[in-house]
C-alpha cells in the first residue's frame, strides 16, 4: 500500500497505514495504556513537552502520544486516506 505519512504535529509523521485508533488521552483506560507501553519502552513522545492531547495506537504495538487535538488529528487522518 502507498500509504501517505501522517503529520502529528511539530514535525512529527507516522505511517497513516499503520494506526489502528486514535483515543483522547484523558481517560483512566487509555492512562493504563500509556503506562503499560513507557513499561514495555513502546511508548513514542511526540508532544515536544506539551500537554498530551491523543494518544495514537499504531499495529506494532507501538503507542504514540501526540500534542494535537484528537478531532485534528482525526482530519488529518481523513485527508490522507482521500488523497491516496
Amino acid at each position: 500500500m502507498n500509504d501517505k505519512p501522517t503529520n502529528i504535529g511539530f514535525g512529527n509523521i507516522v505511517p497513516g497505514e499503520r494506526i489502528i485508533s486514535i483515543v483522547h488521552a484523558d481517560s483512566a483506560p487509555t492512562k493504563r495504556i500509556v503506562q503499560e507501553s513507557k513499561e514495555r519502552k513502546m511508548c513514542i513522545d511526540a508532544t515536544n513537552g506539551r500537554k498530551t492531547r491523543s494518544i495514537i495506537l499504531m499495529d506494532s504495538n507501538h503507542v504514540v502520544l501526540s500534542a494535537i487535538h484528537l478531532r485534528r488529528s482525526a482530519i488529518v487522518l481523513a485527508m490522507n486516506k482521500e488523497n491516496i
